[in-house]
C-alpha cells in the first residue's frame, strides 16, 4: 500500500479507512505501508497507523513501514515509535522480506 503527501488530521480518515478495509480481509493481515511519497505525518496519522498495527498484531498479522523520508522518520524517533513499528529503509527491503 502506497501513500503519498501529507497524512493529517484532514487526510487521516482516507487511510484508516483504507486500512480497516485491508484489515477487514480473511486471514492475517501483512502490510507494507510504502511512506517513501510522505511529506509530513502529524499525531492524527500516526494514530491511525499505530491503531492498524495493533489491529493487525491482534489478528496475527503485522504493519511495517517502507522508506519514510527523514521529517516522518524524525517524528517515528521522537515518540519512540520506530521501536513499535518495523520500519524497512526502502521499498526495495520490502521486497526483498
Amino acid at each position: 500500500m502506497s501513500v503519498a503527501g501529507e497524512i493529517d488530521l484532514y487526510t487521516a480518515p482516507r487511510l484508516h479507512g483504507e486500512l480497516a478495509t485491508v484489515l477487514a480481509g480473511p486471514g492475517p493481515a501483512m502490510i507494507v505501508v510504502d511512506m517513501s511519497q510522505v511529506e509530513f505525518c502529524d499525531s492524527t496519522g500516526m494514530n491511525v497507523l499505530l491503531a492498524a498495527h495493533r489491529r493487525a498484531r491482534e489478528g496475527g498479522g503485522d504493519l511495517q513501514l517502507a522508506g519514510p523520508r527523514p521529517a516522518v522518520r524524525k517524528v517515528l524517533q521522537l515518540t519512540g515509535l520506530e521501536t513499535v513499528f518495523t520500519v524497512l529503509d526502502d521499498t526495495a527491503t520490502m521486497a526483498g522480506s
